[in-house]
């Protein structure tokens, strides 16, 4: 059964659809994605999802609750991290968390949490000496403090280095693993493709697109990349009359092509037909970049 559903939804600011007819549904225990441009709706559907935005239209509801009219029992089962979040600078993590349990009715024991997320040898370190890195484990471990079954994590990553990014997503990883629904707001393609199990496409306030990764990234125009150095010029007619392609470019004498599994072997009978040898020659999937780019541009 479905843990979060979201029908019709329309939301308008000044008279403009900034939510314009967005459905879709997230299954208990998945990651589930949502992406799109700036300005997309992204943030505003998910504030409706959490009960911090009126919806002017449709139906929204997280484990049966209405997140208007059943706000107060919203906040038993619902977790999140918003997209802006700040602490009093003097605030240490212990007391954050302490304040942050004291909120709830059933909290989680905050000290097993600070320990799973790294944050027991800071709970005596005030909020603004946190790195990057810890900030947004501090902001996670907030999240859960109330033991949700769904958290919601917006722009999750913003801002921190590889590193720290990756260790975010292994928090992530884990903390679906341990039975919380999550509900992802990402620009970040390889964040998605890494922990989604479906992703949601929203752009101009509409949903574009709804799939796994992968089956997103199947359905791109350029599914399949390939790139070479060719020991000699190709004829740029020949090459855009290649049966599938998507697209062509060069840089720095090299050739990428994207297109589909047709576009390979068209290419390679090219090569072979002018005696060209393909020098560094790389066949392999597109990413959800690649996939996200294609179906943004198509709507745009």
């Amino acid at each position: 059964m479905p843990v979060i559903e979201v029908t019709d939804l329309r939301k308008s600011y000044s008279g403009r659809p900034v939510v314009d007819g967005v459905s879709f549904a997230v299954e208990e225990g998945e990651i589930f994605g949502i992406l799109g441009p700036n300005g997309a709706g992204k943030t505003t559907t998910v504030e409706c999802v959490e009960g911090l935005r009126v919806p002017d239209a449709g139906r929204v509801r997280v484990a049966g609750l209405d997140p208007v009219a059943d706000h107060d029992r919203l906040t038993r089962v619902l977790g999140a991290q918003l997209q802006e979040g700040r602490l009093q600078e003097k605030l240490t993590v212990g007391e954050a968390l302490r304040l942050y349990a004291a909120l709830h009715p059933a909290p989680a024991d905050w000290r097993p949490l600070a320990e799973r997320l790294g944050l027991t040898a800071r709970l005596d370190t005030r909020f603004g000496k946190l790195s990057g890195g810890q900030k947004q484990r501090l902001f996670i471990a907030l999240a859960l403090v109330g033991d949700p079954r769904v958290v919601v994590l917006d722009e999750l990553t913003t801002g921190l280095d590889p590193r720290a990014r990756r260790d975010t997503w292994r928090l992530v990883e884990e903390i679906r693993d341990s039975g919380v629904t999550v509900l992802l707001v990402t620009h970040f393609m390889e964040e998605a493709q890494r922990l989604c199990d479906r992703v949601a496409v929203i752009d101009q306030g509409r949903i574009a697109a709804l799939d796994t990764p992968a089956g997103l990234i199947r359905r791109s125009a350029g599914a399949t990349v390939i790139t070479f150095t060719p020991s000699a010029p190709l004829d740029e007619r020949e090459l855009n009359a290649l049966p599938g392609l998507a697209s062509v470019s060069h840089k720095d004498g090299r050739i990428t092509l994207a297109g589909g599994d047709e576009t390979v072997n068209a290419v390679i009978s090219l090569l072979a037909r002018h005696r060209v040898t393909a020098h560094h020659l790389r066949v392999g999937d597109a990413t959800l970049d690649d996939a996200y780019l294609d179906l943004t541009e198509t709507t745009s």
